[in-house]
């Protein structure tokens, strides 16, 4: 019986999933926020049973991993008997560069790839390689996967990935487009061929994964040819917090009128734009969209700026692949915001996109196709699940 742990490790934080692979089923999981302090929360919660919320002096990841660990084991609230029914531990590491094509057993060389990574990811990188060694100093016996967010994104032809830039930026310092989201957009992709029974090798899917963060993949034959995300998560689509793509000349413009710093600007872009920046409300979509209805012009505006960037996103991916045979939405907006998906494809009708609406209406935790029989191209509401996919994924490498 194998069972896998899934590790998400933020700067102060850690997810965590454990599945048991022999039926995919999740047998605890939840949440430790606010490491570092005298007073770090942990929120547990075993399958079938009530969620227990514990407050704890926790200094580190280290420690907060062996809190975990205890919790698993717990007579009351654990899943297991011993730390040694855990087989493997899967890592999501947000930044793979161009080193990383596909998840790896963790080793030294690893180790020191992910370092050298931090530069190109220095909110994420760091906390998820100071989680491989948490996790490794208290399940030494486990094997140790990394799976790379923006290793799916590997495939992308050449003209697809560089910017228009001096070349020298690519060979000194790999200034390029990777993509994020790629354990989610794989997922998804590999799903639909599943619910379509279809061979993926077949299909030409736009992955449309709208969440607070969002990014847009092009998935032909199983493969991602092009992606909305950049060198960093801010390029591409408007999002809940972050611009998405400007015309550059407005950073050294906003820095000579307001006289910030490039840090105060980059701040501005990635943490108070978007969603946020233009409506002056929420970066949350609920909360926009409540203000849209109450008459709020500028909530309005923002909902129209996101769902038409969307729109022509999709346009581009239509014309790279030269058709589309089906569109996901997934994440949290994608999921649930039932108004923005029908406003999205209500500008995709030329492609033959015909939703139902009666379908994009109904709640679902399953897989729903929401295109009408006549549809020529399928639409579809897939749930993300990027945690099964990093177990399936450390599963394999095992």
């Amino acid at each position: 019986m194998m069972k896998i742990l899934v590790i998400n490790c933020g700067s102060s934080s850690i997810k965590y999933q454990l599945f048991d692979m022999t039926d995919e089923s999740v047998l605890a999981s939840g949440l430790v926020e606010k490491i570092g302090t005298e007073s770090a929360i942990i929120k547990h919660e075993p399958a079938g049973r009530e969620k227990k919320v514990i407050i704890s002096e926790i200094l580190d990841h280290r420690v907060g991993l062996k809190k975990v660990l205890d919790l698993l084991m717990d007579e009351k609230e654990g899943v297991i008997k011993s730390a040694d029914e855990v087989s493997a531990v899967g890592h999501r590491v947000v930044h793979g560069g161009e080193t990383f094509a596909r998840s790896v057993v963790v080793d030294s060389e690893v180790r020191r790839a992910i370092r050298e990574t931090f530069d190109l990811a220095p909110l994420h990188n760091p906390p998820n390689l100071i989680g491989i060694d948490a996790a490794q100093a208290n399940l030494p016996h486990a094997v140790h996967v990394a799976v790379f967010d923006t290793a799916f994104h590997q495939t992308m032809p050449d003209y697809a990935y560089m910017y228009p830039l001096p070349r020298i930026l690519y060979h000194k310092y790999k200034v390029r487009r990777y993509g994020f989201h790629g354990t989610s957009h794989k997922y998804v992709s590999q799903r639909a061929a599943e619910f379509l029974g279809k061979p993926l090798e077949e299909l030409k899917i736009i992955s449309c994964h709208i969440g607070n963060g969002a990014s847009i993949t092009a998935v032909q034959g199983g493969k991602s040819v092009d992606t909305s995300m950049g060198m960093t998560p801010l390029e591409g689509l408007m999002m809940g917090t972050r611009c998405g793509d400007i015309d550059p000349a407005i950073v050294p413009f906003v820095i000579a009128k307001e006289e910030l710093t490039l840090s105060e600007v980059n701040s501005m872009m990635n943490k108070h734009s978007g969603l946020l920046g233009v409506s002056g409300i929420s970066s949350d979509m609920r909360e926009v969209m409540e203000a849209m209805f109450d008459g709020n012009a500028n909530a309005r505006l923002a909902i129209d700026m996101y769902v038409y960037k969307i729109k022509k996103t999709i346009g581009a991916y239509v014309a790279a692949m030269d058709g589309v045979d089906a569109i996901i939405f997934t994440a949290g907006v994608g999921e649930n915001a039932a108004q923005i998906r029908e406003k999205v494809c209500e500008g995709l009708t030329f492609f033959g996109v015909d939703l139902d609406r009666d379908k994009n209406g109904m709640r679902s935790k399953e897989i729903q196709r929401i295109s009408t029989e006549k549809s020529k191209v399928e639409v579809l509401v897939i749930p993300t699940n990027e945690e099964l996919m990093i177990a399936r994924e450390t599963l394999a490498l095992v």
